[in-house]
């Protein structure tokens, strides 16, 4: 059945080669690399390079996002829940912040581009002056041309004017004319492309902590499954027993208050099954739907039927049975 436009992506395989697990490690391994430049950036202090609070925050954030991801990073081949459903979170969350971080510096730039670059105002764009490679001009010009006159009393001499000109109207658009230069369109389709790419990512990463409850739920429920159907809610779906409910093993404490809001946000998605999905079918009959009207006990199975019958399981052959000794009687 395909998905709505209001369910999250469910991903099976991470680029249809390799297993969700697999793609999981791929995706914290970059994540890695991409958070390990906060620390570079704040050793960059040391050589006294000037920061604004909003890039000395960015640099923080990254170094305590590469300690946490770190710290979760091992849990992805042990498959346990908690650490890999907060490893998702956490990397759904860095994606929200590093497109605001994303957005507030390609406005800086691009404001830098369409003014003088001393003129800016925007959050970073006197740092991204001083370190662009900017010199600074006091005029805005694509060209100088150079006009030649004879000098005053020196018959052999001449005097030299620079005259600038305009860029036209590509300067006179501003911020316009900076966005859509050629360069800068190319730089656009590069980032949006990255960031297709990585909601594609935080998908992936979603599915495996999935996988990975629903693995937990699937050896340690006492009930595969609870109808939910009884609830208020209109139209609610059929979930899985909660893990980090209160009074559970697992719901107690920081750790089950933090798993219960993890999972609150999409019920459903973490806890419901897939139209077709067996993967609580195998537990003892502990799977129950309010759609089947059968009470418990009701019914017989295979085994019952033909005992009553008197037609039990038909005789292994003769090749398998066990023989039996003789009943020798003692003789005094």
């Amino acid at each position: 059945m395909p998905l709505s436009l209001l369910e999250i992506p469910r991903p099976r395989t991470f680029l249809h080669i390799l297993s969700l697990r697999t793609g999981a490690e791929i995706i914290t391994y970059l994540q890695l690399i991409n958070k390990v430049s906060g620390f570079f950036g704040l050793l960059a202090l040391l050589t006294g390079a000037h920061l604004t609070a909003l890039q000395l925050s960015m640099y923080l954030y990254s170094a305590l996002a590469f300690l946490a991801t770190l710290l979760l990073a091992k849990h992805i081949k042990l498959q346990t829940p908690f650490p890999n459903l907060l490893l998702a979170h956490l990397y759904a969350f860095d994606s929200v912040v590093n497109a605001l971080y994303t957005a507030i510096f390609g406005i800086a730039w691009f404001s830098l581009l369409a003014q003088h670059p001393g003129d800016s105002k925007a959050p970073g764009a006197a740092t991204i002056s001083e370190n662009a490679g900017f010199t600074s001009p006091q005029f805005n010009v694509s060209k100088v041309e150079v006009i030649a006159a004879p000098a005053s009393g020196l018959p052999s001499g001449q005097e030299a004017v620079a005259a600038g000109v305009g860029a036209g109207a590509a300067s006179s658009a501003g911020l316009g004319g900076a966005v859509f230069q050629s360069g800068s369109i190319m730089s656009i389709s590069m980032i949006v492309g990255f960031w297709a790419l990585r909601v594609y990512f935080v998908f992936v990463m979603l599915a495996f902590a999935r996988q990975c409850l629903r693995q937990h739920i699937a050896t340690t429920a006492s009930a595969g499954w609870y109808d939910s159907n009884m609830q208020t809610t209109a139209g609610a779906a059929n979930l899985a027993e909660n893990p980090f409910e209160e009074g559970k093993e697992e719901g107690a404490g920081f750790k089950g208050k933090l798993g219960r809001i993890m999972l609150k946000g999409a019920p459903v998605y973490w806890l419901g099954a897939d139209e077709g999905e067996d993967w609580m079918r195998g537990l003892g009959g502990k799977f129950r739907k309010a759609s089947i009207g059968l009470e418990a006990g009701q019914g017989v199975n295979e085994r019952e039927r033909r005992r009553r019958s008197g037609t039990g399981p038909p005789a292994p052959p003769r090749e398998i049975r066990i023989p039996q000794l003789a009943d020798l009687q003692e003789v005094r």
